[in-house]
C-alpha cells in the first residue's frame, strides 16, 4: 500500500516518528509521499527520508502550502519585504531547493488554493501559478490542494497545464469535477472522507470514479489530519490507510487486492515516472 499524502513533519506525528513509521511498516505500507507546506518543511522531510527510508519508502515534495502564506513561519519575511515582495521571497527559495534537492523531491506541493482561509486569493492566485510554473521548468508533477475553489483552480490550470501531471489531493466534488480533472492528466487522491456513512455525495462519486477511472487515483491519509471514521479524537496516522480501502471495497465491491495493485501502479507512474 502507499500513503500519497502524509505530513510526517507536524505534530503529532514527528513527536514519535520512530513509531509512526515502523507501525506504518507493519502494517503494510510499503511507500509514503510528505509533502512539504513551508520552507522550513524542505529540510526536516529530507531527513526524515533519509533516516527511515530502509523501513518504508519515503518520498518528498516541497511546495508553499496557501494556509501558511501569512502564517508565522514566514511572518519576518512578510514584515521586511511587502506582500509582493514576499511572493517573490518565497518562489525564489522555492527554486533554489529545487536545484539542490532535485535528486530527492517527487513534486512540487503541497500547493493550491483554499476559499476558507483569510488569506487574500489573488496571493494565493500568484504563489500557483508560480509553482505551476516551476513544476513544469523541473519536470515535475504537482500536489494539488482544494477548498471550495474548484473554479478558481480550473482557470489556473487553464492558465498553467501541468506537463508531468500530479494529484488533486483529499478530492470532494462531483462527477463533473472528477472528470475535468482527470481530463487534464492529473490524479484524484482519495481518503478518509469516505469511510463517514453521512459522505454519501463524496461516496458516490468515488464510487463511479473505482469503476471507471480507477487508473487515476491514489490512496492517502493526510496524516495527522482527517480521522478516519471510528478514530476521531485521535491523530490520524499513515497505518490506517487500510481503512480507505476497506470502504472503497464496501462501497464498490473491487477487492482489496485490485485496489492496492492498480493504485500503487498509478502512483509509479505519476511520481517515480514508472511506466507500469
Amino acid at each position: 500500500m502507499i500513503d500519497s499524502h502524509c505530513h510526517l513533519n507536524l505534530a503529532p506525528l514527528a513527536d514519535d516518528i520512530d513509531n509512526v513509521i515502523k507501525g506504518a511498516a507493519l502494517a503494510g505500507v510499503e511507500r509514503i509521499l510528505a509533502p512539504g507546506v513551508t520552507i522550513a518543511s524542505w529540510q526536516v522531510l529530507q531527513k526524515i527520508s533519509e533516516q527511515y527510508s530502509h523501513v518504508v519508502s519515503i518520498d518528498t515534495a516541497i511546495g508553499l502550502h496557501p494556509y501558511f502564506l501569512s502564517h508565522s513561519q514566514h511572518a519576518e519575511q512578510v514584515a521586511a519585504v511587502g506582500r509582493d515582495g514576499t511572493i517573490s521571497y518565497l518562489i525564489s527559495a522555492l527554486e533554489h531547493a529545487c536545484e539542490t534537492m532535485h535528486s530527492s523531491v517527487k513534486a512540487i506541493g503541497e500547493t493550491g488554493l483554499d476559499g476558507h482561509i483569510q488569506v487574500p486569493m489573488p496571493l494565493q492566485q500568484n504563489v500557483l501559478d508560480a509553482q505551476l510554473t516551476i513544476a513544469n521548468d523541473v519536470a515535475l508533477p504537482v500536489i494539488l490542494h482544494h477548498r471550495k475553489s474548484h473554479h478558481l483552480l480550473f482557470e489556473a490550470l487553464k492558465k498553467t497545464q501541468p506537463k508531468y501531471g500530479g494529484v488533486v489531493h483529499a478530492f470532494s466534488g462531483s462527477i463533473d469535477v472528477a472528470k475535468r480533472y482527470i481530463d487534464r492528466g492529473l490524479c484524484l487522491g482519495i481518503g478518509g472522507t469516505i469511510t463517514y456513512e453521512r459522505a454519501k455525495k463524496t461516496r458516490d462519486t468515488v464510487a463511479y470514479l473505482v469503476k471507471h477511472h480507477l487508473d487515476s487515483l491514489l490512496l492517502e491519509t493526510d496524516s495527522p489530519d482527517m480521522p478516519m471514521q471510528g478514530r476521531q479524537g485521535q491523530p490520524n496516522l499513515p497505518r490506517y490507510i487500510g481503512d480507505v480501502i476497506d470502504t472503497l471495497t464496501s462501497i464498490t465491491g473491487v477487492s482489496a487486492m485490485v485496489l492496492k495493485k492498480q493504485t500503487t501502479k498509478n502512483y509509479q507512474r505519476v511520481f517515480l515516472g514508472e511506466r507500469v
